[in-house]
């Protein structure tokens, strides 16, 4: 076991995966990233490509931080995001965005932004929702589980939705074969969903995590010259029914505070505010 440091955090391993589990399971639906990593990856380091870091107090793990490409605080206090920021100053920045609550992403935020670098952008107080009951609106029943198939169609889909939501392209940096295998792995899942249209995705959106608990939807896009005709309503009503009937009863997601037209689409589902998430990205 590796020793645990004055601050009372180490990584974690398979032997705290109980107690992992409990702790995020204090919150199963904001910490759905969290635990679905944790139970497809039992917190051994080769599978998680990082680490997670647990933080104890008489023996006890009273919360955690995963650190791989996305570092996520999961149950972190003022205190906790302080320890788990003095730990990541011990080495340098290997993690792509910071993502989660934002009190924990904001507290860790401002001890380690002297040291880290200007973020590419910082995205605070998105809204994340949930639904847990039927839809409110009617299901487009054109909206359908994608397969390989539909890969010459969907693939140039997720990359316009990509490049417009984060700001540079998925295929930048030579990650093309990379965003390629994200997009068939969640197609192979029966985790992507979309309507095609004459050989064109019009709108799109993927499962991006899930548990028996909760799931968390990713990817949701319509072509810009296709908004304002109710697609992303009809069609999120659709992925909703889909996934409570054969995936998880509970689905959530995060958006941004300023993208008023995907927060009413949303609303008009059902989803519900139910918590607010920070980003950072470098």
């Amino acid at each position: 076991m590796t020793t645990t440091t004055r601050h009372g955090v180490r990584p974690l391993g398979s032997a705290d995966l109980e107690a992992f589990l409990e702790l995020a399971g204090q919150d199963p639906v904001v910490n759905v990233f969290a635990l679905h990593r944790a139970r497809t990856t039992s917190l051994e380091p080769r599978w998680l490509g990082g680490e997670v870091w647990g933080r104890f107090a008489n023996g006890e793990l009273v919360a955690a931080c995963h650190v791989g490409a996305n570092l996520v605080p999961i149950q972190a206090s003022t205190d906790d995001a302080r320890a788990f920021a003095e730990r990541a100053l011990t080495r340098s920045r290997s993690v792509s965005t910071i993502v989660g609550p934002h009190d924990a992403v904001k507290d860790f935020w401002h001890h380690v932004a002297h040291t880290w670098g200007k973020p590419r952008e910082i995205r605070w107080l998105q809204p994340h929702l949930v639904i847990d009951g039927p839809p409110l609106v009617e299901s487009d029943p054109r909206v359908r589980r994608t397969t390989r198939q539909d890969m010459p169609v969907l693939y140039p889909a997720c990359v316009s939705m990509y490049t417009e939501e984060v700001g540079v392209s998925p295929e930048s940096g030579g990650s093309s074969d990379l965003y390629r295998a994200r997009v068939t792995q969640l197609t192979s899942r029966g985790w992507s969903f979309a309507r095609i249209e004459g050989g064109r995705v019009v709108f799109k959106a993927e499962v991006a995590c899930a548990t028996n608990d909760a799931a968390q939807i990713q990817g949701v896009w319509v072509p810009p010259d296709r908004r304002g005709e109710g697609l992303a309503i009809a069609g999120m009503a659709a992925v909703v029914d889909f996934v409570q009937a054969e995936i998880a009863p509970t689905v959530s997601l995060y958006v941004n505070e300023w993208n008023e037209p995907a927060r009413r689409a949303y609303k008009a589902v059902g989803f519900r505010e139910t918590a607010r998430f920070s980003t950072v990205m470098f």
